[in-house]
């Protein structure tokens, strides 16, 4: 057999969601952004790969992906980071939009788990099933610091008070979340960290590891 492919691609490629619903392998593309569209494009050149010359592509679009060296600029490790330093905590908009968070432990899983059981020409769809507001992340990464390490002085302030709303990103698409059933019933996967614990351990790393993260 054929070395399998596998392609890894984001949910991002759906476009937005409205306040119910999920995406799945057969939701139709519709990219909102640069980015957005260059992922798009690069999922129907691997399917194209398949289709024209046989090649054993597998597709998976994953959810947002957050865990252990996370780079500092994206919204986890840098929520982290500034509540650690007492900087504001930068939140776009009214801090409303959703998206689904997966660990990275699970992803990897899943990837293995596509490349070794999935079927080639297939897509699969891979979610952590934990939707939650950009706030409501944000106040979970206040909240793990609290109890991992509490703020000094004689009278310390709970860190989400450093939250700060500023303007909102351009194509910032509302909502996304992946339905991962074709997933769980074809690979025999399995999201297995929930949100609550994955953050725990992510915020503990980066208090374990600030050599790496300065």
């Amino acid at each position: 057999m054929a070395l399998r492919r596998g392609h890894v691609s984001t949910d991002e490629v759906f476009g937005s969601l409205g306040p119910t619903g999920a995406f799945t392998e057969t939701t139709p593309y519709d990219p909102r952004s640069p980015y957005s569209a260059s992922k798009a494009g690069s999922d129907h050149l691997a399917r194209a790969w398949h289709e024209t010359y046989g090649l054993p592509t597998i597709v998976t679009n994953c959810s947002n992906n957050y865990g252990p060296y996370h780079f500092p600029e994206k919204l986890i490790p840098l929520v982290t980071l500034n509540a650690l330093e007492g900087k504001p905590l930068p939140v776009y908009g009214d801090g409303g939009n959703v998206r689904d968070w997966l660990f990275v432990e699970d992803h990897v899983r899943a990837l293995v788990a596509a490349v070794t059981r999935g079927v080639p020409g297939e897509t699969y769809a891979i979610g952590g099933r934990a939707e939650r507001t950009n706030l409501a992340v944000v106040h979970a990464i206040c909240d793990a610091l609290d109890r991992l390490r509490p703020s000094s002085g004689p009278a310390p302030r709970p860190r989400r008070d450093l939250v700060a709303f500023v303007p909102d990103r351009p194509g910032h698409d509302r909502r996304y979340a992946i339905d991962p059933t074709k997933a769980e019933r074809e690979l025999g996967w399995r999201a297995s960290v929930t949100f609550e614990e994955g953050i725990e351990r992510t915020v503990a790393w980066y208090l374990a590891n600030e050599a790496w993260w300065r």
